[in-house]
């Protein structure tokens, strides 16, 4: 019989959902998958592809992480590679009639430990095969011995058994399976998975047969459209909403799922309900591309929503809206026109799993202006129109064009009209612009983009400029004018609108946001005392003395870059410099949590029972904290889940007297050069003080001796290479005209100043992050405070550090041993 020969014969494809071996991918990758499987008896099922196939062991009590158990495990007939797939129910009365739930996947490797070569054909064969899991809940090395077994069991009974190394859990017995009772791609439960009955996902489509094979490139620029006056005419065009979100592109190669965006940043993490929406395709070698966004009851897709999702570090609730295949299963489909490469990934969907995060993006042939105008008509956010014959190409083309209905402006807010209906807050705000001669001239109503949240604080913000009278110098009359309550131009709106009518009103205008016409200064856009359900005492307290702002201005602060600041904080254990009657006072460090602090902080649990450190994970967190007089946050390299393994390297650049800014800048780009040298990325930041810090993200493998001692490996190494310039002592002494490499940061323990976090230091700096690009042309550090970082953030098109929460770069032994230098 052929390998998968046993498999066809105890199954009837008619009734059982599993895929049929016709239905196999060719493949000579290492993927494995671990499936639950409630048949006659609980089991789990460990598949390793081996040859084209899915070798395959039922491990009755499943595996574990102790490396003292030896748990059976019973080889059964070889399996297609499109059953590691495979979820849902398997009727009764068939062969392993049952529910199967997909509990692990990823990539095996034969050997003992990197490097190691290892024949697993033939390490099956003599029945003893060393081998290396990288999954999701199965890590580390793994042995499989054959046993010499009873008279008929041809040798099918196996012992399965986890090697000691730092994946180990050694007395944990059944724990990890205990642990992890839901499916890794669904996140269902075996009850949920029984009730729903259908398969995740039913074969996927073949690969175009002209279409010539290729692997995945390392990188594919993705094609962009070149922006247009108006969409093009006749049938040689189709036309596709346009989508406010972020352009992703979805590698699936080697049974992984990789979100990458547009700069190349890998964003898996930030989104892991579309990742594993992606993987339930079964598909391998495959790139697709569209857009991650927010639909909203209207129609449109809400990026203000999407950020908000995303500032709580990764984002479930949002849709991977996909518009074209530049690969598919091994092919490279790019030289084909467009509508077959849209045919194929909509088959591809179409077979898949109705999965909601995934939809196809849907387009009309010809007809243009017409599906502009629409989109335009409904405050859509534009439209691309496309060649239908024409192949995927990298970078800007004139194949792609999109014409974009939405401007955007900033415009004083002179006016608010009452409610109507159940709305609470105002019906909308009357606005306008200042002419050539200063004067305020009204440009119409804004009553839409309004969550109830923003309806009740800039009700709050417009009760403190009442006028008693209008300040346009042309205001509406008659029944414009009925009702409405004119304020100071003090507000400045955000606004989104599709453009201007004869008479200078615009049209379909949408409120994006809100800020204070004299600027930052957070102070004069709010009097309230309570923020984010915190009421402060003493609120006008003056915590910064040269700037004289309050402790109800650094609320405010938090408040406005809460998105930005909660996703490096969250989760994690804080050290916390407190000055309750302000920096010029008396400061102190506080790390536990006591008993009269606000109820909106919690604790972590450090090390023994009740020893608990502070952690506020959301803005009633932090305004908490600013209540209790907190200047300063420092957290943990490493999150809650696993304190003992960081996620994060730091390197502080400490400049001893006499080194100047110039200096500590190029002290900067030589660090990051050796790291990228290591094949580690770094992302920079101001520290609130006369340095630098160079921050690196790692997958949380590494323990905190491994961390500490590469970070002094380094240090040393600088140190060695440059002494007129470095030096990795603390010793004040030794760093006079010297910059202190302080690896220090990088204990367990440790703390270092968090991103977007001020400082108890004259003028109130706060610690910001950076583009590497924005390095050379900064004149000073001190550019960054309380008053200054909100614009920044209000006027920048992306994230300094995007990509910094999705990289996953490993600090391998080669890398430590590199760092001696």
């Amino acid at each position: 019989m052929s390998d998968l020969a046993e498999y066809a014969r105890k199954r009837d494809f008619t009734r059982t959902p599993e895929p049929s071996p016709s239905d196999g991918s060719p493949g000579e990758g290492r993927r494995f998958v671990v499936q639950k499987h409630a048949a006659r008896r609980l089991h789990f099922d460990l598949r390793l592809e081996v040859e084209g196939t899915l070798r395959s062991w039922a491990v009755p009590k499943g595996p574990s992480l102790d490396p003292e158990v030896r748990t059976l495990a019973v080889q059964v007939e070889d399996h297609p590679l499109d059953y590691g797939s495979f979820e849902g129910t398997i009727p009764k009365g068939e062969y392993g009639g049952g529910t199967m739930m997909l509990w692990d996947r990823g990539k095996w490797l034969p050997g003992r430990a990197p490097g190691e070569k290892v024949d697993p054909r033939d390490a099956l064969e003599r029945g003893r095969l060393h081998f290396r899991l990288e999954g999701e809940r199965l890590r580390g090395a793994w042995l499989l011995v054959r046993m010499g077994g009873r008279a008929g069991e041809d040798g099918r009974n196996w012992l399965l058994r986890k090697a000691d190394d730092a994946e180990a859990r050694p007395g944990d017995g059944a724990g990890v399976t205990e642990e992890h009772l839901t499916s890794l791609v669904t996140g269902r439960t075996m009850e949920g998975i029984a009730a729903a009955g259908d398969p995740v996902a039913g074969p996927p489509p073949p690969p175009p047969s002209g279409a010539p094979k290729a692997g995945l490139p390392s990188r594919l620029e993705p094609q962009l459209p070149t922006l247009v006056k108006g969409a093009p005419k006749g049938d040689r065009w189709v036309h596709e909403l346009k989508f406010d979100g972020y352009r992703i592109q979805a590698r699936l190669e080697a049974n992984e799922v990789t979100l990458v965006t547009r700069g190349g940043h890998d964003w898996t993490d930030r989104f892991p309900g579309v990742a594993a929406a992606l993987g339930e395709l079964g598909v391998d070698d495959t790139l697709l591309d569209g857009e991650i966004a927010v639909p909203a009851p209207d129609g449109t897709t809400d990026f203000q929503a999407l950020q908000s999702r995303l500032s709580r570090g990764r984002a479930d609730d949002v849709t991977y809206f996909l518009f074209d295949l530049p690969f598919y299963r091994g092919r490279d489909l790019r030289r084909l026109p467009l509508l077959d490469r849209k045919r194929v990934l909509k088959a591809l969907l179409d077979a898949g799993p109705a999965v909601d995060p995934l939809r196809f993006s849907d387009h009309i042939v010809g007809e243009g202006e017409a599906v502009a105008r629409h989109a335009c008509l409904h405050a859509l956010e534009g439209v691309v129109s496309k060649r239908v014959d024409a192949p995927y190409r990298e970078g800007r083309t004139r194949d792609w064009v999109k014409v974009k209905c939405l401007r955007r402006g900033r415009f004083l807010v002179g006016g608010w009209t009452e409610p109507s209906g159940s709305r609470s807050g105002f019906g909308a705000l009357l606005v306008g612009s200042r002419d050539d001669e200063g004067r305020l001239v009204y440009r119409g109503r804004v009553g839409t983009g309004f969550s109830a949240q923003a309806l009740a604080e800039l009700r709050d913000r417009l009760d403190q400029f009442p006028a008693s009278d209008t300040p346009f110098h042309d205001p509406p009359t008659g029944a414009a004018a009925r009702g409405v309550h004119w304020v100071r131009p003090e507000l400045v709106a955000d606004v989104t609108f599709a453009g201007w009518t004869d008479e200078g009103i615009l049209r379909h205008a949408t409120f994006r946001g809100v800020e204070a016409v004299s600027g930052p200064n957070p102070g004069k856009q709010k009097k309230s005392n309570r923020i984010a359900g915190v009421a402060l005492s003493n609120a006008d307290r003056v915590l910064y003395p040269e700037q004289g702002l309050t402790k109800r201005d650094l609320a405010l602060y938090y408040e406005a870059v809460a998105a930005w600041i909660l996703p490096h904080v969250k989760g994690r254990p804080l050290s916390l410099v407190r000055c309750p009657q302000g920096r010029e006072k008396h400061c102190f460090y506080q790390k536990h949590l006591t008993e009269g602090m606000p109820e909106a902080l919690r604790g972590i649990e450090v090390s023994e029972p009740g020893d608990l450190y502070v952690a506020a994970d959301d803005l009633a967190g932090l305004v908490s904290l600013v209540q209790f007089g907190v200047l300063e946050l420092h957290p943990w390299g490493s999150r809650e889940d696993r304190l003992d393994r960081p996620d994060r390297i730091i390197f502080d650049l400490d400049p001893g007297d006499g080194v100047t800014w110039s200096e500590v800048r190029s002290a900067a780009v030589h660090l990051r050069e050796i790291l990228a040298d290591l094949g580690l990325e770094s992302f920079l930041r101001t520290t609130g003080g006369k340095g630098l810090h160079l921050v690196l993200p790692i997958v949380r493998r590494s323990t905190w001796d491994e961390v500490r001692g590469f970070s002094q490996d380094l240090a040393r190494r600088m140190e060695r290479e440059a002494k007129d310039r470095f030096v990795s002592s603390s010793s004040k002494a030794k760093r006079k005209g010297r910059i202190f490499v302080d690896y220090l940061r990088n204990g367990r323990g440790a703390t270092a100043i968090a991103s977007y976090s001020t400082r108890a230091r004259p003028g109130a700096p706060v610690a910001t992050p950076l583009r590497w690009d924005e390095l050379d042309g900064l004149e000073s550090p001190s550019a960054f405070t309380v008053q200054t970082v909100p614009s920044r953030l209000e006027r920048l098109e992306a994230d300094p550090w995007e990509g910094f929460f999705g990289h996953r770069q490993v600090l391998t032994v080669g890398m430590r041993a590199q760092a001696k230098g």
